[in-house]
């Protein structure tokens, strides 16, 4: 297992939701939500410098929501648009596309279950999302050796 601290990032299209993991890469534990929209960007990029003042940040996990039978849709293009935006504000940090189907439905189900409420639950259910995201990454790359999912190349454009 590689050491350092990773990002999960579960970008909708009004909220983003970002969680972290401790430098083991053993445990994912929520972040905040941050808006989307104007600054976004920048909000993650300071994130991630607040983090990689105390610790190394290894590498940002986005989460890219497939069909249920594994195939490409309009929402998985806008991911890879953001998520390629992202990799270029945040170089040389790398950023990862990691299958997250039913993410939000599964975060959404815990907070409904543990006694969340409405607005309160909407609050933190991308934070919970992105925790769900981060924690299958790591227990992935623990049970496989290998980094999780696909590296998005930076490009100029």
């Amino acid at each position: 297992m590689r050491s350092g601290v990773r990002l999960g990032i579960d970008p909708g299209d009004a909220r983003i939701g970002v969680a972290r993991s401790d430098p083991t890469g053993f445990l994912a534990t929520p972040v905040e939500t941050v808006r989307r929209g104007r600054g976004d960007l920048a909000r993650i990029r300071a994130i991630v410098d607040e983090i990689a003042e105390d610790s190394t940040v290894l590498e940002v996990v986005v989460g890219l929501p497939r069909s249920l039978k594994g195939g490409e849709n309009p929402a998985t293009a806008k991911v890879r648009a953001f998520a390629a935006r992202l990799a270029r504000r945040l170089a040389p940090v790398p950023v990862r596309l990691v299958d997250e189907r039913l993410t939000t439905v599964s975060a959404e189900a815990m907070l409904r279950d543990r006694g969340r409420k409405g607005a309160d639950r909407r609050a933190v259910v991308d934070q919970a999302a992105a925790v769900l995201i981060l924690q299958h990454a790591l227990d992935t790359e623990r049970a496989s050796g290998d980094a999780p999912g696909e590296i998005v190349e930076v490009s100029d454009a």
